[in-house]
């Protein structure tokens, strides 16, 4: 298990005080398209790959500033700030595969990366296979000769299971295999995959990095080589991201360990809460010992994160009930804010998915997504209390 590292908090809070010579406390928000050029000198300096001041699609000094301090937090060299999650994860697997390649990822991804994966990524002529992420020997068998990239996430969407990244990524690296972690669920609060031998880690900063529902970005962090191979395609993508959501993001990672804690305190207070409830089938959270990955998530993790799943035992109707009686959390689609968030996802893509993909994804009709925000914590369970009453 990892040790809480309080250096990261006080990272957070002042680790970007020597990027300018402003003194403000909040950094200044720069909306400028474009720079001045002063002479033959300063335009070779400013159009180097990584740098902010010359045009904004190649980034902008409040991008720079926030991927500065998410690379260092993760214990990598350098980041980037993209429009979106889904444009940080599409824009580094253009960058690093083409057609010929394949792709090992695993079963539970964010419904995007599985798109890319098995829709997309193929019409480019790159092939996929999907593997079950609790078994790193099912990751060995996908390994082909061409493979190039091993996608992971963890804790994983819907079931939350978890990835267990040392081993994935030490036979990854054994055969010259780049491996790309989405990080979101557990920010470097609770995880840090590059401290496990992960080359390239993501997060959507539109959940808890940002934290208050208000801003779309997305992170990639990984070594100054990798970065410059995915900024120099994000040139031609368009893919970088805007100025205040990243002077957002900025704000956001100030209370971002405070935050954290209270989200993990809540869930696993719900947790436990639901674990014997009579109501309730089925909680999948890791920081349960029921959980069958448990010990796995107390190797690699420092904290077990704001997001579990459960199944009511009256199947669909029971689920919607449920979150018509709920009062202090909102039914909504995305999480990682303030706000404890909740949805029902065989409502939510039951007009899309057939039974059988619902089944294939673990989704069961009385699923419920709990995404708990930072609410006092008594109030949060007796809400949830009467609700299930």
């Amino acid at each position: 298990m990892e040790t809480s590292d309080r250096a990261l908090a006080m990272h957070f809070l002042c680790g970007d005080r020597d990027y300018d010579d402003d003194t403000a406390l909040t950094p200044a928000l720069s909306q400028s398209l474009n720079y001045r050029i002063l002479g033959p000198d300063h335009y070779e300096e400013i159009s180097a790959p990584m740098t902010p001041n010359f045009y904004a699609r190649r980034g902008n000094p409040n991008s720079q500033r926030l991927a500065r301090l998410l690379a260092a937090a993760e214990g990598v060299e350098e980041g980037m700030i993209f429009a979106s999650g889904m444009a940080a994860i599409s824009t580094t697997m253009m960058a690093l595969l083409q057609a010929g390649d394949h792709v090992v990822a695993q079963t539970d991804h964010y419904i995007g990366t599985n798109e890319m994966t098995n829709t997309v990524l193929p019409s480019y002529g790159v092939e996929s296979t999907v593997v079950d992420q609790t078994s790193v020997e099912a990751f060995e068998r996908a390994i082909r000769p061409n493979t190039k990239l091993i996608m992971l996430e963890t804790p994983a969407n819907p079931l939350m299971t978890v990835t267990d990244l040392s081993a994935v990524a030490a036979l990854a690296r054994d055969r010259g295999i780049l491996t790309f972690c989405d990080n979101t669920f557990a920010t470097p609060i609770n995880q840090r995959p590059a401290s496990h031998g992960v080359d390239i880690v993501m997060h959507s900063i539109s959940k808890y990095i940002g934290g208050h529902h208000d801003l779309l970005g997305g992170a990639v962090l990984s070594s100054r080589e990798i970065m410059e191979r995915i900024w120099d395609r994000s040139m031609v993508l368009g893919s970088a991201g805007a100025p205040f959501n990243s002077w957002l993001a900025l704000r956001g990672l100030r209370t971002l360990e405070l935050r954290i804690e209270r989200h993990n305190a809540n869930a696993l207070a719900l947790a436990e809460m639901l674990d014997t409830h009579s109501a309730v089938s089925r909680v999948f959270y890791p920081g349960l010992a029921t959980h069958p990955q448990h010990e796995l998530a107390r190797r690699q993790m420092s904290g077990f994160g704001g997001l579990l799943t459960f199944e009511l035992k009256g199947g669909l109707e029971a689920g919607r009930r449920f979150i018509e009686r709920l009062t202090v959390p909102d039914n909504a689609s995305s999480l990682g804010g303030v706000n404890s968030v909740v949805m029902q996802p065989a409502a939510l893509f039951g007009n899309r998915l057939s039974e059988d993909d619902l089944r294939k994804q673990g989704i069961a009709p009385g699923m419920i997504r709990f995404a708990t925000g930072i609410e006092p914590t008594g109030a949060l369970l007796e809400d949830v209390g009467q609700a299930l009453s």
